[in-house]
């Protein structure tokens, strides 16, 4: 991807998929939610490259107190360090279990794509950076990939994908793409006490151990 000047760095802007990126590496692995979003950007940057940004897309769990606690320390942990945090939705959908004729309420999230697409979209538009890494594997995603590389070819997508998120459709929209591995989650974790400004202290949840 190019660079404004010879003498200027690459400038990049990671854009996560925050649930993508939870449920994929939890699938496996449990001790690795306290996770450091702008520390693990920053360590997938390359030579030659600056990070801008890292934006992380979300939506607030509601159906579960302690979910929620976790939630919210774990947000406020990563906005700390540096992350900006983009929301989205969760939307109620009644649905009917085809087997014993039910109707119950299942909670899905909205938004987070339609966020992302939006964010990128912009982004390139402003010139806000060179080269985009996403951090998902939702193929919703393939025509905003797309759309920044038909109108801004001198900007690329590249994406990283969690662990278990690979998908071939936005791999073949991608500039570039790779799988991102257990070492790296792990050697990006977050202290177990983050301090807030205003001296407030976050602890890693004891579930999360």
């Amino acid at each position: 991807m190019s660079k404004t000047s010879s003498t200027q760095k690459e400038r990049v802007i990671v854009y996560i998929d925050g649930f993508n990126l939870y449920f994929g590496m939890t699938h496996k692995w449990k001790d690795i939610k306290w996770l450091d979003v702008y520390a693990l950007s920053n360590s997938l940057l390359k030579p030659g490259q600056v990070l801008c940004d890292v934006k992380y897309f979300t939506s607030r769990v509601s159906n579960d107190h302690g979910k929620q606690k976790r939630q919210t320390t774990y947000l406020e942990a990563i906005e700390v360090q540096g992350a900006k945090l983009i929301y989205g939705q969760y939307q109620a959908n009644t649905e009917e279990c085809y087997r014993c004729g039910n109707i119950r309420q299942s909670p899905k999230e909205k938004m987070t794509d339609v966020n992302i697409a939006t964010h990128l979209l912009v982004d390139a538009i402003h010139d806000r950076y060179d080269t985009a890494i996403l951090v998902s594997g939702d193929s919703d995603l393939v025509p905003p990939i797309k759309a920044v590389h038909q109108n801004f070819t001198e900007k690329g997508v590249v994406v990283a994908f969690p662990p278990n998120r690979q998908n071939i459709n936005v791999q073949k929209a991608a500039k570039a793409s790779f799988i991102i591995g257990r070492k790296k989650l792990k050697d990006n974790q977050l202290p177990s006490k983050v301090s807030k400004p205003n001296g407030y202290i976050l602890e890693k949840p004891s579930e999360w151990f």
